[in-house]
């Protein structure tokens, strides 16, 4: 933690410089003396110390300066810094001055002018204030910190991406923190912009991207060179394992994530059925792991930056940004994965971030702690879900299509959730309606035991949705062969009929994974026949690189 700060101000300098002078002689090593030659000088740096999130314990102010008195002053600082100790410098003929401050600001103490020997009539003064002040004082949170609305779903995307980035952060309601209020609209006057985030080096970010948070915190959003071997669209188990072996195999890699690394697989709260870890591991230590992995041999991973386009210029293929910068390779591996299916009944939209979410969200965990929550959907996913907010909802309602867990969600599971008295299961139910004002309050589910067909309300205060997804292989269309569904057909799938597609123009047949373009793989989820489980999302990445191998000795 940073020294507390001692503050004397004075508009006059051989004041000012002698008052310095005692404060560093007794209190340097414990105190940051910081010294200001007017009120509005002062305030300048309150307002600096404030936004870095540093600590305050004493302004030692003289009472008469022009322009702005030392109560005057006083009264603005203590807005910022209301615990901090005010003591105001007085000539003798002041003592009514002195008494103005105490009734106005709360003056702790005067002091008479001058103050020596500081040992008898200046130190032991300042010891009691700062004694009484360390007693109260509780260490300010050093890291970052995100200021906004609880329910807005701008707050709740800048949450979870620091999340999934195991990035610790301090979250301030902004509506509920009348003391953090001040200092948040000093940054965004209005709270016009929110969320704010505060860095620990006094910088802050408005309404952040996230490629601008992931520059922020170091994470890297820009290739080194504009030519690989190997680039890799997409970031979960897939192309994660993908960059672990074509960096451990001396292939030149880049990964590109549109979010951050561990895609859908990301968001789980616990993977309890992946070899090697017996009490399971959630989804962003896995993605954290495998990123660090990938890094370690050589591979680059970019964050927040998404492939938009495809094309091939001979035997190169080029992966275009976004931002109109191209990455050029031999080979290129499509693992963008899936994207989350929209539960498509009125009122879910508008409340999307605020109440509703999709995926896990276990950043809002929280928020709904001793409430009732919904988990809609009966896959892995949601069960792992429901299990992990049990621990801090009242009750947990799962809303279930099929007529039993056991069609769409692994035995263990099952088992456990019948195990776990706060969470409720409606099979053959549906969600028809989801209603509140500025945040989620209450859905209609119709179905369920009991329900017959009728809509009956539960109040909740939140709804998670995991109805399944739809295959990320739109940046393909046009350039690879997909079926009706939008998966991406590759090796054997390409054959129709005894015939390969008609662009294939090769003597050999395509490798197992490789698509309808040479050079261009698919794995993972969004490719046809996947598996749609995480080790055989890790198996194909891996697989995959080998094929990549076979492929670049043709070329």
């Amino acid at each position: 933690m940073n020294k507390p700060v001692i503050m004397t101000v004075d508009d006059e300098p051989e004041v000012l410089n002698a008052v310095e002078r005692d404060l560093r002689k007794h209190y340097a090593a414990e105190y940051r003396i910081v010294k200001a030659g007017s009120g509005a000088q002062a305030l300048d740096a309150v307002k600096q110390l404030k936004q870095r999130h540093a600590p305050l314990a004493l302004f030692l102010v003289d009472a008469r300066m022009p322009q702005m008195s030392g109560t005057e002053f006083l009264l603005q600082a203590r807005e910022l810094f209301p615990e901090a100790r005010k003591v105001l410098l007085t000539a003798y003929a002041d003592t009514d001055v002195a008494i103005a401050g105490i009734n106005q600001v709360q003056l702790d103490h005067y002091l008479m002018k001058p103050w020596d020997p500081p040992a008898e009539r200046l130190y032991p003064v300042l010891d009691d204030l700062l004694g009484d002040w360390s007693a109260s004082f509780r260490p300010p949170f050093e890291g970052i910190r995100v200021a906004g609305s609880l329910w807005s779903p701008r707050s709740h995307e800048v949450k979870d991406f620091l999340s999934r980035n195991l990035t610790p952060y301090q979250w301030i309601d902004v509506e509920r923190d009348g003391a953090a209020r001040a200092e948040v609209e000093a940054a965004s006057p209005g709270l016009a912009r929110l969320p704010v985030v505060f860095f620990p080096d006094g910088t802050t970010l408005l309404e952040p991207t996230p490629r601008a948070l992931a520059e922020k915190l170091g994470l890297q959003t820009t290739a080194s060179r504009p030519f690989y071997d190997l680039v890799i669209v997409g970031g979960g188990p897939t192309g994660l394992a993908a960059a672990v072996y074509g960096g451990s195999e001396g292939l030149r890699t880049v990964l590109v994530e549109r979010e951050t690394t561990g895609g859908q697989a990301g968001t789980s709260a616990s993977i309890e059925n992946y070899l090697g870890f017996p009490s399971g591991v959630s989804g962003a230590d896995l993605a954290r792991r495998a990123t660090a992995q990938a890094k370690r041999f050589g591979a680059e991973v970019l964050a927040a930056r998404e492939v938009k386009a495809i094309r091939v210029d001979g035997n190169y293929r080029l992966a275009t940004l976004e931002d109109g910068t191209e990455l050029g390779c031999y080979a290129l591996l499509l693992s963008c994965g899936m994207q989350v299916r929209r539960l498509e009944v009125p009122g879910v939209e508008g409340l999307t971030g605020a109440g509703v979410f999709y995926g896990a969200a276990l950043t809002e965990a929280a928020a709904v702690r001793g409430q009732d929550v919904l988990i809609v959907g009966g896959a892995n996913s949601a069960g792992q879900a429901a299990l992990s907010f049990a621990r801090y909802a009242r009750k947990v309602t799962m809303v279930v299509r099929g007529a039993s867990l056991a069609e769409g969600m692994s035995a263990y599971l099952v088992d456990r959730i019948r195990e776990t008295s706060s969470i409720e299961v409606l099979t053959g139910a549906e969600v028809t309606a989801a209603h509140g004002a500025g945040r989620l309050e209450a859905v209609e589910v119709a179905g369920g035991p009991g329900g017959g067909h009728a809509a009956h309300r539960l109040e909740v205060a939140g709804m998670f949705i995991f109805i399944g997804s739809t295959p990320r292989s739109d940046v393909a269309a046009g350039l690879v062969e997909r079926d009706a569904g939008g998966f991406i057909l590759t090796g054997p799938d390409l054959r129709v009929g005894g015939k390969l597609p008609k662009g294939w123009t090769l003597d050999r047949d395509p490798f197992l994974l490789e698509t309808s373009l040479p050079g261009v793989f698919a794995a993972g989820d969004v490719r046809h026949g996947s598996s749609k489980r995480v080790a055989a999302a890790v198996g194909e990445g891996s697989s995959a690189v080998g094929m990549v191998h076979k492929y670049l000795e043709t070329v």
